[in-house]
């Protein structure tokens, strides 16, 4: 009788006790093993996006790299760049124009109502970050930043008005136009989009703690000399 032929030196016989291996496939993996994505996601993707290479600049197919997904895929989640746009700005203008409708801003003297929206401004730019930044760099050259620019000035000017009553109500000062300080306390709020880090040694609240005590400090009545 015959013995069974041996397999050749340094091969490999197959373990009978384990499943067999499924072949590899090439080219993009199964949905299975893909990381999920949903339009929230793909919308947190196009905002760095937009603001690591501008809004003009950046592409579908930078979109497309960021998320890992191929450009049809990601036709799936949106109809284009401005569309992605549209949602980031919404992220950001949902909160900072919900603040206005808090009670903090609705009830109250106008100095309180004012003390209220700043506090609150600065949190919500922390923690809508990188949406801000976003909102800050449009240039009004599609109809979605010009409808950003219109409702940012909407709300500069809820905010003016706020600063007036405060004024002739005598809480504040009124030798600085109500405009002008209105820009100059959310400049100071805005500049915080360009160095603050999640990771940092400051909390929102300190930050916005601080902010709050160098503009009323300047503005209140019985702060000055």
């Amino acid at each position: 009788m015959k013995e069974p032929a041996r397999p050749p030196a340094g091969s490999k016989t197959a373990d009978p006790r384990r499943p067999p291996r499924e072949p590899r496939k090439i080219g993009r993996p199964s949905k299975k093993h893909r990381a999920p994505y949903d339009i929230e996601t793909v919308t947190s993707a196009a905002v760095r996006v937009f603001n690591r290479h501008g809004y003009e600049a950046a592409s579908m197919e930078d979109v497309a790299r960021e998320t890992g997904l191929t450009k049809s895929s990601l036709y799936y989640h949106v109809s284009s760049k401005e569309e992605l746009l549209a949602r980031a700005l919404e992220r950001a203008f949902q909160r900072l124009l919900g603040v206005l409708e808090e009670p903090g801003a609705r009830s109250g003297t106008p100095l309180e109502r004012l003390r209220h929206i700043v506090y609150r401004g600065v949190i919500i730019t922390l923690e809508f970050v990188q949406e801000v930044e976003l909102l800050q760099r449009v240039k009004g050259n599609t109809p979605t930043e010009r409808q950003a620019m219109a409702r940012r000035r909407r709300f500069g000017l809820e905010v003016a008005a706020l600063v007036r009553q405060a004024g002739v109500a005598g809480q504040i000062r009124t030798d600085i136009d109500p405009g002008l300080l209105t820009r100059l306390i959310f400049g100071m709020g805005n500049s915080i989009t360009q160095w603050y880090r999640r990771e940092g040694g400051f909390t929102p609240e300190q930050i916005a703690g601080a902010v709050s005590l160098l503009v009323f400090e300047g503005i209140e009545r019985d702060a000055q000399s």
